[in-house]
């Protein structure tokens, strides 16, 4: 049964994307019978090339994504390079470590109540610029798709800064900056000149995972977005959504072109690395020591900071409206607090995060079995991971999800087997196993061997050392791993839309439908609920192991 599962893994994973960008090209070649147009023919790349707001909404999702991921890239760089090793260090990574199971949703919501007209941000402000109704700005929304970088800046942050932590014991960042230091180079200068290169090859595919979700988000560019046009992602949804079935094909069309962008950004991202790299060996050479090192520092702790309160703001934000009785601006605080919301959306909320939980957890459950499942066949084979590996866990994330969940859909309807939550579950996975195998990874191969040899040695099968000996050993990690899971499911919001249908409702599929309404109410009471399912199972998976290993000092950690 090992030997069959990494097989099969790689299909989970794999599968889906395979067949929604092949279920993509027909359609976008004018071959659609639903629609009766029989192909081929060039009828959907007329019709996208007709759409006025093409080259805007081009544009638009190129850029927010290369600016949201070279800022993302920039704080994180800075904070690690400038304050690694100290307490405000520890500090901040004690703040921002919470924040990346936050979905990305309710922290653009909470974004978004915090820099409108009528946010807080404004609140305050009022005073001084003598403000008695909201300024009429163009704040969010705005035509550059500046708050929409902003939002994706504060949730790349976290997940970069994870990525870059996990690397650093494997650059040999203590020793190397050691020698730097002895050298007179500054803290900011050293790390950048010996650390870096390593770490950054070490982090490639996270930071290239950034640019692809930052180029093809759709939740985020519907609440922070512009709107005339939108991304090319959010248009793609519409045209999968509109009434006339032949907008498929433009959509399948444009979801190919979505694909194409990815790649293009991708090849000048790496075009980047090659003359940062000629440059930087320049600069290395050189000998500079840091004459800016105080404001690099400073620099990286006030973004790192900035990024990490927008979002703790934002979520406090939301936990106040959601409670808020009348709230008249330029007033700070509610005139009461109120469970009124709470109470009117309790059915909505309950049937929401049911389907929510059941999606999420079947979906961890399904890929903490499949990761189990790999790593021990990996380890009885005393196979180390290739590089090949990695790069299949990557591939889903690399690839846009409007580029190939169009087209799965697609591909359901032709199977009929579009109806339910089992088709939702299945598209989860594609992107839940990479977190959850990413996630389990590092603990499971660092688990010493000899427990196994002990076991062994009494007369335990390799399957009884697993059950009895291994897993008890390692369940902190593998239930973080399965709350890693479960937090990515409960914020993906495009599968669950376009595969379900419309008939699977969970609760980031509800928040994000409530941001066209504007009852900030509602909003902040099912952003609230779906961040405390995000949250939820970390704060499980940090009891249950203190609870059952209670006598047991040493499982604890």
């Amino acid at each position: 049964m090992l030997r069959v599962l990494p097989a099969l893994t790689v299909l989970a994973m794999l599968g889906p994307v395979a067949a929604g960008l092949m279920g993509a090209v027909l359609p976008a070649m004018g071959h659609l019978p639903a629609a009766g147009f029989q192909g081929p023919s060039i009828v959907a790349v007329e019709r996208l090339l007709a759409w006025p707001g093409l080259s805007a909404a081009c544009r638009l999702s190129v850029t927010t994504g290369l600016l949201a991921t070279f800022m993302s890239l920039l704080i994180v760089t800075l904070i690690v390079a400038g304050w690694s090793g100290t307490r405000a260090f520890a500090w901040l990574e004690r703040l921002l470590s919470p924040l990346l199971s936050v979905p990305h949703a309710a922290a653009a919501f909470g974004l978004a109540f915090l820099i409108a007209p009528s946010g807080w941000l404004a609140r305050i402000a009022a005073p001084l610029a003598g403000w008695e109704r909201p300024p009429d700005l163009l704040i969010v929304g705005d035509p550059w798709g500046l708050s929409m970088t902003a939002g994706l800046i504060a949730k790349e942050v976290p997940f970069l800064l994870l990525m870059t932590l996990a690397a650093l014991p494997q650059s040999q960042a203590g020793p190397s900056m050691e020698v730097a230091r002895s050298l007179g180079y500054g803290r900011v200068a050293g790390w950048l000149k010996a650390v870096f290169p390593r770490v950054y090859a070490q982090i490639r595919l996270p930071v290239y995972v950034v640019l692809a979700y930052s180029m093809s988000v759709v939740d985020v560019a519907l609440i922070l977005g512009p709107t005339t046009p939108g991304t090319l992602s959010v248009q793609i949804v519409r045209w999968m959504g509109a009434p006339d079935l032949g907008m498929r094909m433009v959509a399948a069309a444009a979801a190919l072109l979505q694909f194409a962008l990815v790649i293009g950004a991708l090849a000048f991202w790496r075009l980047g690395e090659w003359a940062v790299t000629r440059l930087g060996r320049r600069w290395a050479e050189g000998g500079g020591r840091g004459a800016a090192e105080p404001v690099l520092r400073g620099a990286g702790l006030t973004l790192a900071g900035i990024s990490a309160g927008v979002v703790l703001l934002g979520l406090v934000g939301l936990a106040m409206w959601s409670f808020a009785g009348p709230w008249r601006y330029p007033d700070l605080t509610p005139d009461a607090l109120t469970l009124r919301s709470w109470s009117r959306h309790f059915p909505g909320l309950r049937d929401a995060a049911r389907d929510t939980f059941v999606v999420a957890g079947v979906a961890a459950i399904i890929a903490l079995a499949l990761t189990v499942g790999c790593l021990e066949a990996e380890h009885r084979a005393r196979r180390p991971p290739s590089r090949a590996a990695t790069w299949l866990l990557y591939l889903p994330l690399l690839v846009p999800q409007t580029a190939f969940l169009p087209g799965l859909q697609s591909f359901l309807l032709s199977l009929g087997a579009d109806v339910g939550r089992v088709p939702v579950i299945g598209a989860h996975l594609v992107f839940v196993l990479p977190y959850v195998f990413l996630s389990l990874g590092d603990p499971w191969r660092a688990w010493d061997p000899r427990y196994a040899t002990v076991a062994a040695a009494l007369g335990a099968t390799p399957g009884r050392a697993l059950l009895r000996v291994r897993l008890p050993m390692l369940l902190r990690p593998v239930l973080t791993a399965a709350a890693v899971g479960v937090a990515v499911s409960v914020g993906q919001y495009l599968p669950t839309l376009l595969i379900g249908g419309g008939r699977v409702a969970t609760l980031t599929t509800e928040a994000v439908a409530l941001a066209s309404g504007g009852d900030r109410r509602a909003i902040g009471v099912f952003s609230l609920a779906q961040t405390g399912a995000a949250l939820f199972p970390f704060a499980l998976a940090v009891a249950l192991p203190a609870l059952i290993f209670r006598n047991r000092r040493g499982l604890h950690g």
